[in-house]
């Protein structure tokens, strides 16, 4: 853009002074030519320097920055830090496409997540959490595009269970999901009594945290159909037999925004997670627990049947009013979990092998003053889980059973204020947090754990460019 300011500045030059030494009407007349062509010059070379890579496939660079101050007290230790708020994280994309014919198009996405440091990592001994300070590959896939057939995506990017348990018409989804809950603190470890012990909030869901009937990013074949009435359908496949099928609709009805997604999945992965340098990515599907654990000690022939979820939401927004509410829900069937080598005998029969969650978040959105929009909300989550966890101890000390049945609940208020002007939302939120644990002892006994509560409380802003 310096060099587009240069070329302005030297071309206005040069009119100005052929017009001191040209007649005036001649000088007019040349003026008024010049910089006709001069502008549309000038806007052929803003075009070029700031959209394109090269004249047929287009560039556009876009993404957003998310970061917030994060106070959180465990009922014993208490702090506050500065944190990318992983919601949606800090991001940077490269995108574009190419017109093939009056039907096809040919494009591209690559997405590069950025994090200061990690809001759903960091733990009462580690401040940053990890990958705080590193970049993670997010997608790099292109596409072929057609209005009659649809579009097909080959890369590393999300599928059909992709979000599919976060739809969301409100300002709420990049600042706090009402169904993903783990990006607010929950890496920090639990604590029984005032004792902390080595396992972290996070694992009460799934193996990272995610919830269930969530999908993730991953190297795939995906399959979008043309949209229909609002719907769409997606299937993919990829990564060592991981597939998903799913279905989403957008649309109206009766002065009400609607939204909704659902998808089934199923994954025999049994090589857990891979990743290598400063860019890393999941290489696998959604996972689970037991296909992991019997992977990683070499015994894929324990993982007999993989693992199957599926989840789905809902959104609706009053038009008028900016009243909405959404849900969601999930569960993840993991029959593998029983067969892990490493859990004894005596524990096997109280194996829950089935994660469920469910979610909700009420709200109101309106215009009240000039800024933008002020989103006032209310949040309630709940997810009941199985074994995720050997070796438990409430104490922090080596444990010896297993956590085979567990209960997490939150709940969350919050405030969004959006500035138009400058394509921000600052934002103010507060969550409650509430556990319990079964921990089966190994000689065929359960013992029953109530954590300690956990607060937090998140403010910020997100900026897009």
């Amino acid at each position: 853009m310096t060099s587009v300011l240069k070329y302005r500045v030297a071309a206005c030059a040069l009119v100005a002074a052929l017009s001191l030494t040209a007649g005036t009407a001649q000088a007019a007349d040349l003026g008024g030519n010049c910089c006709a062509d001069l502008e549309e010059r000038i806007a052929e070379l803003e075009a070029t320097t700031a959209r394109k890579g090269n004249r047929k496939v287009s560039l556009e660079v876009s993404g957003h920055v998310n970061e917030a101050l994060l106070w959180w007290d465990d009922g014993v230790e208490s702090n506050v830090g500065t944190y990318t708020n992983d919601n949606s994280r800090t991001r940077f994309r490269f995108k574009g496409e190419a017109k093939i014919d009056s039907d096809w198009k040919a494009g591209y996405l690559i997405e590069i997540g950025v994090r200061s440091s990690n809001s759903k990592r960091f733990t009462q001994d580690d401040d940053n959490g990890d990958g705080a300070g590193a970049l993670d590959l997010r997608h790099s896939v292109w596409y072929l595009n057609s209005k009659r057939f649809g579009r097909v995506w080959v890369g590393l990017t999300g599928g059909a269970g992709e979000k599919v348990t976060e739809t969301n018409l409100a300002a709420t989804k990049d600042i706090a999901k009402y169904s993903n809950v783990e990006d607010n603190a929950l890496g920090l470890n639990m604590r029984f009594n005032g004792a902390i012990s080595a396992t972290s909030w996070r694992r009460l869901m799934r193996d990272g945290g995610d919830q269930p009937g969530e999908g993730r990013r991953f190297n795939m074949v995906r399959y979008d159909t043309p949209e229909f009435a609002g719907f769409t359908g997606t299937a993919n496949f990829g990564e060592d037999d991981t597939w998903e099928v799913g279905a989403r609709y957008t649309g109206a009805l009766a002065g009400f925004k609607l939204a909704a997604a659902v998808a089934y999945g199923e994954n025999n992965d049994t090589n857990g997670v891979v990743s290598g340098g400063s860019f890393s990515a999941s290489q696998t599907g959604f996972q689970c627990p037991g296909n992991e654990w019997n992977g990683a000690v070499n015994n894929p022939a324990a993982v007999t049947n993989g693992c199957q979820q599926v989840g789905g939401s809902l959104s609706v927004m009053h038009e008028e009013t900016g009243v909405y509410f959404n849900l969601a829900g999930g569960r993840l069937t993991d029959d593998n979990i029983a067969n892990d080598p490493g859990v004894p005998a005596a524990t096997r029969p109280f194996i829950d092998n089935e994660h469920d969650f469910y979610a909700g978040e009420v709200g109101i959105e309106r215009k009240w003053m000039a800024l933008g929009k002020t989103t006032l909300f209310a949040q309630y989550f709940k997810n009941e889980g199985g074994t995720l966890d050997r070796g438990f101890s409430a104490t922090g000390a080596p444990g010896t059973g297993d956590i085979v049945a567990s209960t997490l609940e939150s709940y969350g208020i919050g405030v969004v204020q959006g500035i138009d002007a400058a394509a921000m939302h600052l934002y103010l939120t507060y969550r409650h947090y509430e556990a319990d644990i079964t921990r089966a002892d190994g000689a065929g006994g359960l013992v029953n754990f109530d954590a300690d509560n956990l607060d937090v409380v998140m403010g910020g802003a997100i900026i897009r460019f």
